[in-house]
């Protein structure tokens, strides 16, 4: 698995913790999704990716 595939998964999977947090726990957990889609957009205009640092380390290509 690549890094950008890495990231997506990695994307994806907070997203849907998020929104089951958010029906069974709290609402307040929405802002966690806020959080994961500003960090995707932020990480396509400038290239800095933490998640994609981590996956590197992690050992993926």
């Amino acid at each position: 698995m690549t890094v950008d595939n890495g990231v997506r998964v990695v994307a994806g999977c907070m997203l849907l913790l998020s929104l089951i947090l958010t029906a069974w726990v709290h609402p307040g957990f929405v802002w966690l999704s806020v959080f994961v889609g500003v960090n995707l957009i932020q990480s396509a205009f400038t290239g800095f990716c933490p998640a994609a640092l981590l996956l590197k380390r992690l050992g993926l290509k």
